[in-house]
């Protein structure tokens, strides 16, 4: 029959679904509801399929002959099935699921930097480190705007050095920093085999990584009576005061102060995991630390973490987590808190960040509230506190149980001691010495020899 649009609209529904051809492969399926609907009936490859043309009346009677038509083109000139063709008209669940599976096999086998980045965030830092925070805002903002778009597989060498090259100015432990992060993400790709090998290797310092200095900045006892005495009427808030007191008091790394939970504290006892090195990935262990009187009044009583971000964060589903305060961000409010601390001119490679306002003021410190000490930061207090232990008569072992360093040659395998005893005597002599430079009365602290140690 010639198909009208009288007799589509005179087409009764039945109890079944039931079709009337006009010829060619062109018809109109009619079903329970009453809904009529335009097909292409063909077949390719020994197999009889139906390809959707649209819904009558919304597709008119004129326009469902002209999809035909394009189809019958399509299966007889380039003889591949019509469904496949991608016409914009044509939808095909069937289709889509199959092009969603490529597409995700494809992310999965040949992931692009962006994917690479959020893969390495979402499923190994944010599980196993406490500063992935960090990770992730250094490759947003160095390493996604030059190689989101690109494959992971084709980063090269000369990419990454022309990255590292494009730091200069920036500073030497940043620019190692931002190295190091990269190669953990890139060895990550190569690991899960979503990339056939990184392209960070062969990279030495004084080559094409910057040779850092090591640190050997301790505080004097003058410059840690005018630290403690000063700290308070910097512009600094409490908490950040309270990171920098306790990584004084003792000697952890300001980032584990930082991150200090209420969880991890109990009675006289803050125990919680080290920061991942060589030495603690080697010997994975917890670290004790005994807390003074001074400590238990810096820390004081609060549920979480002590020292809880200000900024609201969010995971991966944009819901908000509580997170620390960032190691960086200490290490910030101190430097802009020392007199002697100068800003070196941004470099001629330096772009300011599209979120960084051009109207935005300057936060202006007066020189009154700053600290007048040689420029120093929050690790240094941690090397102090460890020098001032062994001055006053602690054994290396013993400084370094402190410290959580790993015990040295073979004595490690055998020597199991944990040191807490001595561990909360060197604490606590620590915080009579203390008392006595912050005071300027002579401490009681008598010195000890290290065979008595």
């Amino acid at each position: 029959m010639k198909f009208t649009d009288t007799g589509i609209r005179n087409l009764k529904p039945k109890e079944k679904m039931y079709q009337v051809r006009e010829g060619d492969g062109f018809g109109v399926r009619v079903l329970p509801s009453g809904l009529r609907i335009f097909v292409f009936i063909y077949t390719i490859a020994g197999k009889r399929r139906q390809m959707n043309l649209g819904d009558y009346p919304a597709v008119s009677l004129s326009e469902a002959r002209e999809r035909a038509a394009d189809a019958r083109k399509v299966l007889s000139r380039e003889r591949t099935d019509p469904q496949e063709h991608g016409f914009s008209w044509h939808y095909s669940p069937e289709r889509e699921r199959r092009e969603m599976a490529a597409k995700e096999k494809e992310e999965l086998e040949n992931p692009t930097v962006k994917q690479l980045i959020t893969r390495y965030i979402e499923r190994y830092a944010m599980k196993n480190k406490k500063s992935w925070q960090e990770d992730k805002r250094i490759l947003e903002k160095d390493v996604l705007p030059l190689w989101g778009d690109r494959k992971a597989k084709d980063v090269i060498r000369r990419d990454v050095i022309q990255l590292l090259d494009g730091m200069q100015g920036r500073g030497d432990g940043i620019i190692t920093n931002t190295f190091k992060i990269i190669r953990r993400m890139f060895r990550y790709g190569v690991k899960q085999e979503l990339i056939p090998t990184t392209p960070c290797y062969g990279f030495e310092k004084g080559d094409e990584l910057p040779t850092t200095k090591s640190k050997e900045r301790t505080l004097t006892e003058t410059e840690i009576k005018a630290f403690w005495g000063g700290i308070d009427r910097c512009m600094i808030s409490e908490d950040v005061r309270r990171i920098l007191k306790l990584t004084l008091l003792t000697g952890q790394r300001p980032g584990e102060v930082a991150s200090m939970h209420s969880s991890e504290i109990s009675g006289r006892w803050w125990e919680f995991s080290p920061k991942e090195t060589k030495i603690t990935k080697e010997v994975p262990r917890k670290q004790r630390i005994y807390l003074t009187d001074m400590t238990l009044s810096l820390i004081r009583e609060k549920e979480g973490y002590i020292f809880p971000s200000p900024k609201i964060r969010t995971n991966v589903n944009e819901q908000p987590i509580d997170t620390p305060i960032t190691e960086r961000a200490v290490a910030y409010a101190l430097r802009r808190n020392l007199l002697t601390h100068t800003v070196k001119p941004k470099p001629a490679t330096w772009k300011k960040s599209s979120h960084q306002s051009k109207d935005k003021k300057k936060f202006i410190i007066p020189d009154d509230k700053k600290l007048d000490i040689e420029k120093f930061c929050p690790h240094d207090l941690r090397r102090t506190c460890a020098t001032i232990l062994s001055e006053i008569g602690f054994s290396d072992e013993i400084v370094d149980a402190v410290l959580a360093h790993l015990k040295k040659g073979e004595i490690k395998t055998y020597n199991k001691n944990k040191y807490d005893k001595e561990r909360q005597k060197a604490l606590e002599a620590w915080e009579r010495k203390l008392k006595s430079i912050i005071t300027g009365q002579k401490d009681n602290v008598v010195p000890l020899t290290h065979k008595a140690a």
